[in-house]
């Protein structure tokens, strides 16, 4: 079983997700998008998912350098504790903060700035291999010799923490809260794409750390979400993989192997001189902005967010019985759930030519689930699954293609 708090956490940011919503209903104010936070979401998903093989190596360093070259065995106590609060956000700082000041770092953060909509599913879409960069900036709690169970336990605390400050239902909080802690408002200036928020408000928990280094600023007029090159796109896979696509053609572009290291190492944006020089972020013209949108007809949506949901629950029981599991087993789940996101996301973007891979994806769900479970009633659950989901794809595909040919 798993007992991540970031795992443990999921039923309180579905709650939350929940009243922000009832707000949207009840305000009438556009909060949420269906395909965003599908997309949101999914996001998170494949990063807990890839992440259950991923931390194996991460903690594993960890673990290596505390019990090999710690300096002090430091006892867990009051004090100690307060320390390492305050040592895991100072590290988490420097960690974010050169996650948006190199190229190759900023391909695994870039995922969770991608969204243009600001709400609670934000905080859930998070890059597949953002840890695998940042990881090691905590290597000097290892050094020093802080308890591993204590630092991971308060590192996923961290991370927690910082779920409740991706809204705009929040506004400022009193001047000592607002001066010392990471908020709504602080958070929000960080996810701005406008020129005077980018790179700015660093912080997990403390906004201390960005007040100290130089990178802090206060909320202003309300920002632009997102990054100033929209992907465009509602699958979660290519929100992952298109930054470092578009790096590898930035490396073939550019001349010289010092020029091509400055690309991975610089920051986003950076070029040699004989190529124009760093591209600074544009301001934004919001009299011609708009989101990225597409409209699926309502069954269509409603197909997949019924789908969606069922994925849900696969990734759920993935999560807190991937410990229980054989490496086979975690490889067709991890396998599915990722499929079935990007499918997702196919379906959203209206990709015609990649739509009837539905009707793959529907039969693989049910047969993987069947042998993973090898019992009678999940046999005959994912039997009619697959029977019902295969006819109601089929009904949807077929109204979508007479709204298409009464538009032709």
């Amino acid at each position: 079983m798993n007992i991540n708090p970031v795992i443990l956490s999921i039923p309180i940011y579905f709650l939350l997700i929940g009243i922000e919503l009832m707000i949207q209903f009840f305000s009438k104010k556009h909060i949420y998008r269906l395909n965003d936070a599908v997309t949101n979401i999914s996001c998170g998903i494949t990063q807990q998912v890839t992440g259950a093989f991923i931390k194996v190596f991460t903690i594993a360093a960890f673990l290596f350098v505390s019990e090999s070259w710690a300096i002090m065995d430091i006892p867990v106590t009051w004090w100690s504790v307060i320390l390492l609060v305050l040592g895991v956000d100072f590290c988490y700082y420097w960690a974010h903060r050169m996650s948006h000041e190199i190229n190759l770092f900023w391909g695994g953060h870039v995922v969770h700035h991608q969204s243009e909509d600001y709400n609670f599913s934000v905080a859930l879409r998070q890059g597949s291999f953002q840890g695998i960069w940042t990881f090691w900036f905590y290597m000097p709690l290892a050094f020093l010799g802080f308890d591993p169970t204590m630092f991971l336990l308060i590192s996923a605390l961290n991370t927690v923490y910082q779920f409740w400050i991706h809204t705009e239902t929040i506004g400022k909080l009193p001047k000592p809260i607002e001066f010392i802690f990471n908020t709504p408002s602080h958070h929000r200036v960080h996810h701005g794409r406008d020129p005077k928020y980018i790179d700015k408000n660093h912080a997990g928990s403390l906004i201390i750390w960005d007040r100290m280094f130089g990178t802090f600023q206060e909320e202003e007029e309300r920002p632009t979400y997102g990054i100033t090159k929209p992907i465009n796109t509602w699958n979660p896979v290519w929100a992952n993989l298109q930054h470092y696509v578009d790096m590898a053609g930035q490396l073939r572009e550019t001349p010289g192997f010092m020029n091509k290291m400055g690309v991975v190492w610089n920051k986003p944006g950076w070029r040699p001189q004989e190529l124009g020089g760093y591209q600074a972020a544009p301001e934004v013209d919001k009299s011609t902005y708009a989101k990225y949108n597409t409209t699926p007809a309502f069954k269509l949506s409603l197909y997949v967010l019924v789908q969606f949901i069922a994925v849900l629950g696969i990734t759920s029981l993935f999560l807190f019985t991937a410990d229980d599991l054989l490496m086979n087993q975690k490889l067709a789940f991890s396998t599915l759930i990722i499929w079935s996101v990007a499918q997702f996301g196919v379906l959203f973007d209206n990709q015609t030519r990649w739509v009837n891979l539905e009707y793959i994806r529907i039969i693989v769900a049910a047969i993987t689930v069947t042998l993973l479970f090898d019992t009678n009633w999940i046999s005959m659950i994912c039997g009619a699954y697959a029977l019902i989901s295969t006819g109601w794809f089929f009904y949807v595909r077929k109204e979508d293609q007479k709204v298409e040919a009464v538009k032709a």
